[in-house]
């Protein structure tokens, strides 16, 4: 089992946001996104921005990062 779960990540990533707001991320796909995204940032030698342990996987520290409120995941907008 996944620790944390989907539901703890989308609650961490919308926690800032204020009554009414639309939410950043409302589904599984939004995390897996993001995570993949920053993971494939972290091969290419970025800094963590939590502690890490030696062997430690990208994916790993990228979901750290992100239930820890050290990442953020940003909207796209479309412009017409």
């Amino acid at each position: 089992m996944l620790h944390p779960s989907y539901t703890e990540l989308m609650e961490v990533v919308n926690q800032d946001l204020e009554e009414g707001d639309t939410k950043v991320v409302n589904s599984r796909y939004s995390i897996i996104m993001a995570t993949a995204k920053r993971a494939r940032q972290l091969i290419d030698h970025a800094e963590p921005l939590v502690e890490t342990k030696e062997g430690q996987k990208s994916l790993s520290i990228a979901i750290d990062e992100l239930n820890q409120g050290k990442l953020k995941i940003v909207a796209d907008t479309v412009e017409e």
